[in-house]
């Protein structure tokens, strides 16, 4: 079970270096790696679990944030309509195609992998298409795809594939961003969710 011990933070040589390639077929250790990031999310979006293992909420988690320097990331997230949950565990992602209008998270973004509040807005493209190997978590089978992702879950996206690139969204940040719109954010009711599920919210941790 991987806890906030094996996060490594902010400083560390892993977190700015540019991840290697996975070999394909997948081996029995990766999946097991890749699954095992997966769970972290989900523990983490769990009240419970989070409080018991002292955890940090966060939507998403790439290899090389648990010193595995390795170009594959899981994301496990509502969109921001609180609507459809993405779920996905990618190996060798790469972006393909991107919109050219850009978007930002309003309250910024955080990371699991830095330790300190972070002033500033990081722009993203609002919509990417994404060419990547999938491994089922049901089946453990690995595929090729492409996926399709806009607003927030397309910024999770962008802040996981910068980690396995080598970049810390710090090195981002801008002071503001007036020519282009945030992320606009769905209320949620009180039914529209609950405690079990991942809630996107003004501030990623990643």
């Amino acid at each position: 079970m991987i806890t906030m011990k094996d996060i490594i933070r902010e400083g560390h040589e892993t977190l700015e270096t540019v991840a290697e390639a996975v070999p394909l077929p997948l081996s029995d250790a990766h999946k097991h790696t890749l699954l095992e990031m997966r769970q972290f999310i989900i523990n983490s979006q769990d009240p419970t679990t989070r409080e018991q293992y002292e955890l940090r909420e966060g939507v998403g988690l790439a290899a090389p944030q648990i010193n595995r320097s390795l170009r594959m990331l899981a994301i496990h997230t509502l969109d921001e309509k609180y609507e459809t949950l993405h779920d996905y565990m990618m190996i060798n992602p790469k972006i393909i195609s991107h919109s050219q209008q850009g978007t930002y998270m309003p309250g910024g973004e955080g990371c699991l992998s830095v330790d300190r509040d972070v002033e500033g807005l990081v722009r993203r493209h609002k919509k990417v298409t994404v060419k990547t190997h999938l491994l089922d978590p049901d089946t453990h089978d690995v595929y090729e795809t492409t996926l399709r992702l806009r607003n927030f879950p397309a910024i999770v996206f962008q802040h996981e594939l910068d980690h396995i690139d080598g970049i810390l969204f710090v090195s981002k940040v801008e002071s503001s961003l007036p020519e282009i719109s945030p992320i606009e954010f769905k209320q949620p009711k009180s039914d529209d969710t609950d405690d079990t599920n991942s809630e996107p919210t003004n501030n990623t941790e990643e």
